[in-house]
């Protein structure tokens, strides 16, 4: 299958790729190449061919002969959409929309987008399902409730969408991004030696690794197409709804001898658990491989083994928001953030 995948120099999708040439496939990537500052440690056996693009300059001749899509790259995380709310829509919303109808317009058979637990935001109750009431705090959340809805219909017997709503993120990756809670809590261990939470930690999140979303994908790929077709998958593991204090004591009992304390409250009303029996029961080979311990553990190992310091953690290599701001700051890109040269 040839599959042209968006988003290969980012965090996840330069895990996805080798694990999809490994399975056989042509693969093609799209990157507009915000990240590539962003390398932490030398990971990866195989790259793909890789179109040095933003993704609302596309045509329909960059699709042809694909026969799956998987479309990652979007401007990723909360305090990034804040930043351009209006860029964010653009890209996130009209992009992804656009991306979509050219795949389908070139003969693309199948389409699996790339979005989040977040869109759950604030709910109380039973853990939620994919049939549940979304209820989007922010503009990156948004942007997938409406991807979702404008994507759907274009669902038909030549053209098969398939929504991921992963869980956050974490795990290490060549292309590393600290700005996700896991990941930033094992940095922050590493380098000052202490955890001190601002908030009770008492949020619920959902977690899931950057390797299991892309076996999720790989999955997605192999299914039967009436398996996925037009279908919502909630992609992580029931067992991995994390109040966020038992993240952080994930992380402080690998990471030996770091002072862990918290706050009284406030921070960030998100706070949602999530329900995964359909794609551990409707998703023919997904389970998810690891856990907050595990992760944890993982990251360590990189840490110990590249002497990670603090001025790397802290840089804008691995925060999307640090990186893009110093890209406008210094003229590279404009306010659309195109690139400017």
């Amino acid at each position: 299958m040839k599959v042209l995948v968006t988003g290969t120099e980012g965090y996840l999708g330069c895990l996805l790729a080798p694990e999809l040439l490994r399975d056989g496939h042509d693969v093609v990537g799209v990157d507009t190449g915000y990240y590539k500052f962003g390398w932490l440690y030398r990971g990866m056996d195989r790259v793909p061919y890789t179109i040095d693009k933003d993704l609302r300059n596309l045509t329909v001749e960059d699709f042809e002969g694909v026969d799956a899509v998987v479309h990652m790259a979007e401007l990723s995380n909360d305090p990034l959409g804040a930043l351009a709310p209006d860029v964010t829509y653009k890209v996130n919303h009209q992009g992804s929309v656009q991306l979509a109808k050219l795949a389908k317009q070139a003969g693309v058979e199948r389409f699996v987008y790339m979005s989040s637990c977040s869109v759950y935001g604030v709910a109380t109750g039973s853990d939620v399902t994919e049939t549940s009431p979304v209820n989007p705090q922010t503009p990156y959340a948004e942007c997938k409730v409406l991807v979702e809805r404008d994507v759907a219909p274009l669902a038909d017997d030549t053209f098969s969408p398939t929504f991921m709503r992963n869980a956050t993120a974490y795990g290490a990756s060549p292309r590393m991004r600290f700005d996700i809670v896991l990941n930033n809590l094992a940095g922050v261990a590493w380098t000052t030696g202490e955890i001190a939470m601002t908030s009770d930690g008492t949020p619920w999140r959902p977690l899931v690794h950057g390797l299991d979303i892309a076996k999720a994908i790989r999955c997605v790929l192999a299914a039967p197409r009436d398996a996925v077709h037009n279908q919502i998958f909630n992609v992580g593991d029931s067992a991995q709804n994390y109040q966020v204090k038992e993240i952080a004591d994930a992380v402080a009992t690998v990471f030996t001898g770091c002072r862990l304390s918290f706050g009284d409250n406030g921070g960030d009303n998100r706070s949602y658990r999530v329900s995964f029996e359909k794609i551990a029961t409707q998703l023919p080979g997904f389970a998810c491989e690891w856990d907050a311990h595990s992760g944890a553990k993982q990251l360590h190992e990189v840490f110990s083994r590249i002497q990670l310091d603090a001025e790397t953690f802290t840089g804008r290599g691995h925060t999307r928001l640090k990186q893009l701001q110093y890209l406008i700051g210094t003229g590279q890109v404009d306010a659309e953030l195109f690139w400017t040269a």
